[in-house]
């Protein structure tokens, strides 16, 4: 099998993702039906209409991306004849795209993984008051030297490596002032680019401990089983199943690095030759493309990327 799943993250949600595969198809629509009622939430009206503002709040648009991703996996599923058992060697999903990916592959159920991706918003939320953190894109460093300039930035304060993208892209997180002298001395060492991004908290860093040992809580509660095809973590940037290991990485995964350069490169080197990003947004499939220029990258968002899949993926 020469396939893996990837499963986008946060930052890739848009007003209407969704709304063409609750429209087409019953197996979408049941997806979103079945986790507005795990959160008693109307959650589908507020994708599909908006107000993006409240769209964007992290409580929200986590369950949303993996609302998104398991509608289209069901078509996909539905509509192309896709079984994980017999045509997929991986699952992968950056940060919340990880409970995506492990819904998706039957270790969590539906209704737990929205459940846990609102406990999770709301921790990370809480986790840091605003203002106090930030997180910064660093690009044209490559992961050593965003780490070396991190490392110096935090003077006492937190400044950490929070995602190693690929492609010369390394977003940093922590306090504030710390990620500031980051994007300065990243500068100074010729990165191309070095730019505050708009986030409502310090994602991936050591301020969000509150919020993984929120999770560690709410993971102890729900059942976890073993994934039908292997979970390439974003912890450990390689596959695993064991049920106890994936509830201790998801814990650590809300304080550790997002290694998804080394995830998909570690994918490829299994003989990964496709890589299909399932739910909104492009993202994944752009870095795939920096990341393994030899695998090809395909997105499935809406019903006609559902045929493109039919006519470029053999399964």
């Amino acid at each position: 099998m020469t396939i893996a799943l990837t499963f986008p993250g946060q930052g890739s949600q848009t007003i209407g993702m969704g709304k063409a595969f609750f429209g087409q198809f019953k197996v979408a629509k049941d997806v979103f039906s079945e986790i507005d009622e795990a959160l008693g939430q109307n959650l589908s009206k507020l994708m599909f209409e908006g107000p993006e503002e409240e769209l964007t709040l992290t409580a929200n648009a986590q369950p949303a991306l993996m609302a998104v991703s398991l509608a289209g996996l069901r078509v996909l599923e539905h509509e192309a004849g896709l079984d994980l058992k017999k045509h997929v060697a991986f699952v992968a999903g950056h940060s919340l795209g990880e409970y995506s990916a492990l819904a998706a592959a039957g270790s969590l159920t539906l209704a737990d993984t929205a459940r846990l991706l609102r406990i999770r918003g709301n921790a990370m939320q809480a986790a840091v008051s605003p203002g106090v953190g930030a997180m910064a894109a660093l690009l044209g460093l490559d992961f050593a030297a965003a780490s070396s300039v991190a490392a110096e930035a935090a003077q006492g304060d937190v400044c950490q490596a929070a995602n190693d993208n690929g492609g010369g892209q390394v977003v940093v997180s922590g306090s504030k002032s710390a990620v500031e002298r980051a994007i300065e001395l990243a500068k100074a060492q010729g990165a191309r680019r070095a730019v505050m991004l708009s986030v409502s908290a310090p994602f991936h860093c050591s301020l969000m401990q509150p919020a993984a040992d929120a999770m560690s809580d709410a993971l102890s509660k729900v059942s976890i089983v073993a994934p039908v095809v292997p979970l390439v973590g974003n912890v450990s940037a390689m596959a695993g199943s064991d049920p106890v290991a994936i509830r201790e990485a998801l814990v650590a995964q809300v304080t550790g690095t997002v290694r998804w350069r080394e995830s998909v490169e570690w994918m490829a080197g299994q003989g990964v030759k496709q890589f299909i990003e399932v739910g909104s947004g492009k993202v994944l499939t752009g870095l795939v493309k920096r990341i393994a220029a030899d695998a090809e990258g395909l997105s499935v968002s809406n019903p006609d990327d559902v045929v493109l899949f039919r006519t470029q993926v053999v399964l």
